[in-house]
């Protein structure tokens, strides 16, 4: 084996990769070559390394260095200054956005140092492509563990005794939806992964699926062996390239291995895995919809029971989870579901993946042991709020299922339930923070447009009801709301929530709901005072100047990009109306919100 004094280590995940990380690479190919140290340094491409943010980054081991926001000008800097003469080249090192302090090791780096990591205990650490470096990592452990030292009995018992719920959203307890499943005669069974991911500002399933197929394949096939399955699908949307050509990939190689197909390590087990590319509707996120889909037939969910445990794809008995859920079970099985249970809250074990989005300064993969404060998440790993002139308005949990938290309750546990006493749902993991530029009333009609148009259309309480209150909430932010809306659209959420037909109508309105339940005086105000408090809303903002809060200070000006303003030094800036454009691009840059 050929040994090397240095690994570079360079994210290549899907927001890397839009950053440059593949110009990067072979750029710094090309200069290691030219310096003739190629041979000396190993450099290698891994999936996503969570820090979103800083991308393109890249670590090198053994001295743990993590730099951000390379670009391939950076390559003959770094190859001289940290390979040949084995100095850190600073300036490309994380600062913290509080501090300004440089952090040259990746561990040291608070976004890293608060989290822990099961689902995403390999991210960043090696070559996806590669499945040597994943066995190198105890991967296929557990299935050698499963298929030769444990009962489908065994396995299922584990699970329960793990605590482990569903990671997509419902939170369903893993393995009784297994038992049931077990326990369903049957000679055909199907095993399915849902790597749809539909939420928007949503990207766990994509990074775990780029950085570690081989987790979910081999918690795929030891599910199969608790429930006597010998055929499973991998339902991802073909929005995600990368992840289904690193996952078929791991499926190929994982075959040659002798760890997926016939015969698996020389047992009497059997177990085929295959991808179906889905189109992007939301609505195939719910499992039967999903099914339907892979039967070939529309993507509409149907009433249950029955429940596919009983009967699912091609009406056979079929067990589903997403991808966070299937990289959970190899380490379950490995270290024991004690070891699993003893991490997390007494409803809600273990660690949840987030993707941590929006008004926040170290956006990125977080995972982290549920009963972590949402404080926590947002301040400690996220870094706070980037704008020093914006506060912290409220936190997206859920995606268009979910609702909104309001500082109030920023100290709430990453908990099942707490979670939902708070107004929000856990939901497969988007977390998208808000800062006080941001309109609630408008958040809540982006979503009901989302849910809106990807409703099926197969219920009408759905397909009616929630045009219905876009219609409203579209009223209101143009500034034609009138008494009585705010009514309209609690009767309209309460009649889509009883009588839909699957969860997508079914929580639909619920960033509705959470909005008017913490924020119902911006939609007061948006209705009877015409006026939109996070000025964001366009139709009810005057984009006049008000010269007592105007500082003077010409940033306005500075930015308009029709010159639409007038502005002298020591004097108040001045808006034409006949040329501006309304971009809002004054007010976001004003700190002193002296437009409105």
């Amino acid at each position: 084996m050929k040994r090397f004094r240095m690994h570079m280590l360079i994210c290549g995940g899907t927001g890397c990769q839009a950053a440059g990380s593949v110009q990067f690479k072979e750029a710094l190919e090309t200069e290691l070559k030219k310096r003739e140290v190629g041979h000396e340094v190993a450099v290698v491409e891994t999936g996503c390394n969570g820090f979103c943010a800083m991308g393109p980054v890249m670590v090198t081991y053994p001295e743990g260095i993590f730099y951000v926001g390379l670009t391939k000008e950076d390559v003959p800097e770094l190859v001289e200054e940290h390979v040949v003469k084995g100095r850190p080249v600073e300036r490309l090192f994380y600062k913290e956005p509080t501090a300004k302090e440089l952090i040259p090791e990746m561990h040291d780096i608070p976004f890293f140092a608060h989290q822990r990591l099961i689902a995403l205990r390999n991210r960043g650490m090696l070559d996806a492509e590669n499945i040597d470096e994943y066995i190198a990592r105890d991967g296929y452990q557990a299935l050698a563990k499963a298929l030769t030292q444990m009962t489908p009995e065994e396995i299922v018992a584990e699970v329960k005794k793990s605590g482990l719920r569903g990671r997509g959203g419902a939170g369903f307890p893993t393995g009784l939806k297994w038992e049931f499943c077990q326990k369903t005669p049957g000679e055909i069974k199907y095993v399915l992964c849902n790597a749809d991911e539909g939420d928007p500002g949503a990207f766990m399933d994509r990074s775990i699926l780029e950085a570690d197929p081989h987790s979910v394949v081999e918690g795929m096939v030891i599910a199969a062996k608790a429930i006597g399955s010998h055929h499973g699908f991998v339902y991802c949307r073909a929005e995600y390239p990368l992840a289904v050509h690193r996952l078929q990939l791991a499926i190929n190689q994982a075959k040659e291995y002798g760890l997926l197909g016939q015969n698996i390590l020389e047992t009497d087990f059997d177990f085929d895995l295959s991808i179906y590319q889905g189109a992007g509707a939301f609505v195939c996120g719910e499992e039967t919809a999903l099914m339907r889909s892979i039967e070939g037939k529309r993507g509409m969910p149907r009433p249950r029971p029955p429940f596919p445990a009983q009967a699912g794809l091609w009406n056979k008995p079929t067990i589903l989870n997403n991808v966070e859920t299937w990289a959970n079970i190899p380490q379950i099985i490995t270290n024991g579901g004690n070891w699993y249970a003893s991490i997390g809250t007494e409803g809600s074990k273990g660690t949840k993946v987030f993707a941590l989005t929006g008004h926040v300064n170290n956006i990125g993969l977080v995972e982290v042991p549920m009963g972590t404060s949402i404080r926590s998440i947002i301040y400690d790993i996220g870094g706070g709020i980037p704008k020093k002139h914006r506060k912290f308005k409220a936190v997206q949990l859920g995606g268009p299922s979910g609702g909104c938290i309001p500082e109030e309750h920023l100290d709430t546990l990453c908990d099942y339930e707490a979670i939902v006493k708070a107004g929000a749902i856990m939901g497969s993991g988007g977390m998208i923070v808000m800062d006080d530029s941001t309109c609630m009333v408008d958040m809540a009609r982006f979503f009901m447009d989302f849910v809106q148009d990807e409703s099926c259309g197969k219920c009408t309480p759905c397909r009616e009801g929630t045009r219905r209150m876009l219609q409203i909430l579209e009223k209101i932010t143009d500034g034609r709301g009138e008494a009585g809306d705010i009514e309209t659209l609690e009767e309209l959420a309460a009649m889509i929530q009883q009588a839909s037909l699957c969860g997508l109508g079914q929580t639909g309105p619920n960033p509705v709901l959470s909005t008017l339940r913490y924020f119902r005086k911006e939609y007061e105000a948006h209705i009877f005072e015409k006026k939109c408090p996070a000025r964001s809303c366009v139709a009810l903002l005057n984009f006049v100047v008000d010269v007592d809060k105007c500082k003077k200070c010409g940033v306005c000006f500075k930015n308009c990009p029709v010159e639409a303003i007038t502005w002298k030094k020591k004097e108040p800036a001045f808006i034409d109306l006949s040329k501006c454009i309304k971009c809002k691009t004054c007010i976001a840059n004003c700190k002193f919100d002296a437009i409105f």
